[in-house]
């Protein structure tokens, strides 16, 4: 009974420490794949990613179960993408950001001829809303289409150092942003609506930017520490 008790201590023990540590602590997805989703990160090492332009990763660590950004990077590095190419698909995964933080979620992103992520990939923002020390636009707000299109009023975070659930659906042209179970934008790709935007606005002079219909996901290093969990793709 004794041998029994110790190995059921040392279980609970590890079952505690699996997740990222937050109150609400749920253990990582670990190379699951049920009912056509592909988990996209393990939990354990950096496998499935590596930087922009790179075949290794730098500035990004595995902490506490967390894909984690160290927040060196800045506009024109520290951004990683995942090592395959999708096209039509639902990615969810958790987050959270340090205070004052800003970082982001690209998809579509091609590598071949561009310096940065973002010169071709939409992006759905993560940053502190309320603490941020700059002032904010509406379309610079968490989970808004970066530059494009705000997110709805509608939308609950929770406070900063805890985690969000995020999905982002992708279904040939039509574009969905969840936060937390609601949805709080949806566009479609290359409309009338949608390229008025892009050429009035901070995409103007990038002509390549949400024209790929298909690409890498990207995790943005904006300076700024961010956790990463849960990570996990299914296929349209």
């Amino acid at each position: 009974m004794k041998t029994n008790l110790v190995s059921l201590v040392f279980l609970a023990s590890l079952i505690l420490l699996s997740g990222c540590n937050n109150k609400s602590n749920k253990p990582a997805i670990l190379n699951a794949e049920e009912d056509g989703w592909i988990s996209l990160f393990n939990g354990i090492d950096l496998s499935g990613w590596r930087s922009f332009h790179s075949d290794t990763i730098e500035g990004w660590t595995v902490e506490d179960s967390c894909l984690t950004a160290l927040g060196k990077g800045g506009d024109l590095g520290g951004d990683i993408i995942s090592t395959d190419k999708f096209e039509n698909f639902i990615l969810e995964l958790e987050w959270k950001i340090e205070p004052e933080g800003n970082s982001g979620i690209m998809f579509h992103v091609l590598e071949d001829g561009y310096k940065t992520t973002y010169e071709t990939g939409p992006e759905y923002q993560l940053i502190d809303d309320k603490g941020f020390p700059e002032p904010l636009e509406d379309w610079q707000t968490t989970a808004a289409n970066y530059a494009m299109h705000k997110a709805s009023d509608n939308k609950q975070i929770n406070p900063v150092g805890e985690f969000n659930k995020t999905k982002i659906v992708v279904d040939s042209s039509h574009v969905e942003h969840w936060i937390n179970g609601v949805k709080v934008v949806e566009y479609e790709l290359w409309s009338e609506e949608w390229l008025k935007l892009k050429e009035s606005g901070k995409w103007k002079d990038y002509p390549d930017y949400g024209m790929a219909k298909s690409g890498y996901i990207s995790l943005q290093d904006h300076g700024s520490k961010t956790w990463f969990r849960n990570i996990r793709l299914k296929k349209l």
